[in-house]
């Protein structure tokens, strides 16, 4: 058998319109994964599964707000019903903040709270259940270095990702029994459109060195790109990883161990 077959599994990935999340559904696809995207934005979810059915593969997109348990508990019993077992969980979906304490507002808090801690345990709630009835299956959150060291003006954000990071510890330690594996991946900066636009949006005339300045904070001297994560996030949910679960794996050229 090929490494890293996902022929036959069927793959639920939150917010993957775009960005890592959309580098992960392309790669699972061409793994031979069924790929269900879930994302609030459905134009730019529908791009993500035109591409995988141009390469060959299959996907579809389901509009839901991963905030919304509702709107999460009719999505994924759709795609019972439609697709059949969920074997794989990816939980992409993820705002951002920049401020520090004095600076993030209740609104701001709530609104990260929302998203990067409800949603993540919304979709839990929704697939560990089935995945515990039909005897198994795998999850993968996204973390992040800012829940692992401390970085300026990331107060909110920080806080949300250490939350993803203790659901990944406990989800892996109660579902052993149930063959369910749980990790996270703690990404540092990543060249994504989201990156270009924050760019461009708060730093007008500066963008080069900025984009430059950002890049140099990991030592490895450039920011990760989108198929990295995607590629790590391949192994973590293939069978070649069954004896790993209840881990966090930092992707970050270094960031965390080798800054100083």
């Amino acid at each position: 058998m090929p490494l890293f077959d996902f022929s036959g599994k069927n793959a639920v990935i939150t917010g993957a319109g775009s960005g890592i999340g959309k580098s992960i559904a392309l790669l699972f696809s061409q793994q031979g994964a069924q790929v269900c995207i879930i994302d609030i934005h459905q134009d730019s979810a529908q791009d993500t599964v035109d591409e995988i059915r141009r390469q060959g593969g299959e996907a579809q997109c389901f509009a839901c707000n991963v905030a919304n348990q509702q709107e999460v508990f009719s999505t994924i019993h759709k795609i019972k019903q439609e697709i059949g077992d969920i074997h794989i969980l990816v939980n992409n979906a993820g705002i951002a903040h920049v401020g520090n304490l004095e600076n993030t507002s209740e609104a701001d808090f709530e609104r990260i709270v929302n998203v990067n801690i409800k949603g993540v345990y919304n979709m839990l709630y929704a697939v560990v259940p089935q995945m515990k009835n039909q005897g198994g299956g795998v999850i993968l959150n996204m973390a992040s270095v800012a829940a692992l060291v401390g970085i300026a003006d990331r107060f909110a954000y920080s806080m949300s990702k250490g939350a993803v990071i203790s659901m990944t510890l406990s989800v892996a330690k109660d579902y052993l029994p149930y063959h369910i594996r749980c990790n996270s991946i703690s990404p540092a900066r990543v060249h994504t459109p989201f990156v270009d636009g924050f760019i461009a949006k708060n730093y007008v005339g500066k963008e080069k060195e900025v984009f430059e300045k950002l890049s140099q904070s990991q030592p490895i001297g450039r920011m990760g790109k989108p198929e990295e994560v995607a590629a790590l996030a391949l192994f973590l949910c293939s069978d070649e990883a069954g004896f790993i679960t209840g881990c966090d794996y930092p992707i970050d050229g270094g960031f965390v161990k080798l800054n100083s």
